[in-house]
């Protein structure tokens, strides 16, 4: 690792992890190379193995990133003092899903390759992200329901994170599977995913 600042370590990762982004918007997962994203940095695809040593490690990296955004917004609707319901919680988190459309693309991904590849010390500190989400979530469903046990927090979280994982795909369908999907004369209706996390999630928030 080159030496240098605290800060400069997490601005030349930042900028590493920002040219990751940028092709992922029109670039699948395993097409993405570390020479791609060392052409779109200042860095050679060697000196990226001073702060990532896998393409995966990358990626982990800006999922960690997203979880943090995620959980500063589940920090927010539990600073409310309001009593919160089912229709007004499914419609915040809604509109900050919304918000978090690299989190959901990155959710439909392989997470197994994306963890097997990683160091564990990068590992531990997505899951640390992830935890932080959870327990904000947790935290969440207690006030919505302050009778509700320990089993029945599980059993709820549990359904919104499986829903979270099936939302990109439907928002985004490629030209290839909407074509796919022609032929086989299987409708798709274009949806925003505010609109559908707002739907399926006050269904998943009644008891």
């Amino acid at each position: 690792m080159p030496k240098c600042s605290p800060q400069q370590l997490a601005a030349r990762k930042e900028e590493i992890m920002n040219a990751c982004e940028a092709l992922y918007q029109t670039k699948i997962f395993r097409d993405i190379t570390l020479k791609d994203i060392g052409e779109k940095t200042s860095f050679t695809r060697t000196s990226i193995y001073n702060y990532f040593k896998s393409q995966e490690e990358i990626f982990l990296a800006l999922f960690e990133r997203e979880y943090w955004l995620w959980t500063a917004a589940l920090e927010k609707m539990n600073r409310t003092e309001e009593p919160l319901t089912p229709e007004m919680l499914a419609k915040e988190m809604a509109s900050a899903l919304q918000e978090r459309k690299l989190m959901l693309k990155l959710l439909a991904v392989n997470l197994y390759d994306m963890e097997e590849n990683s160091r564990m010390e990068r590992l531990v500190s997505f899951k640390q992200a992830y935890g932080a989400s959870v327990e904000q979530m947790q935290l969440l469903l207690q006030r919505l329901y302050p009778d509700m046990n320990a089993g029945e927090n599980r059993r709820m979280l549990v359904a919104i994170l499986q829903f979270l994982h099936g939302l990109y795909p439907y928002a985004f369908a490629t030209e290839k599977q909407k074509a796919a999907m022609d032929a086989a004369g299987v409708p798709y209706e274009k949806r925003s995913i505010e609109e559908m996390a707002y739907e399926g999630l006050q269904r998943l928030l009644q008891r």
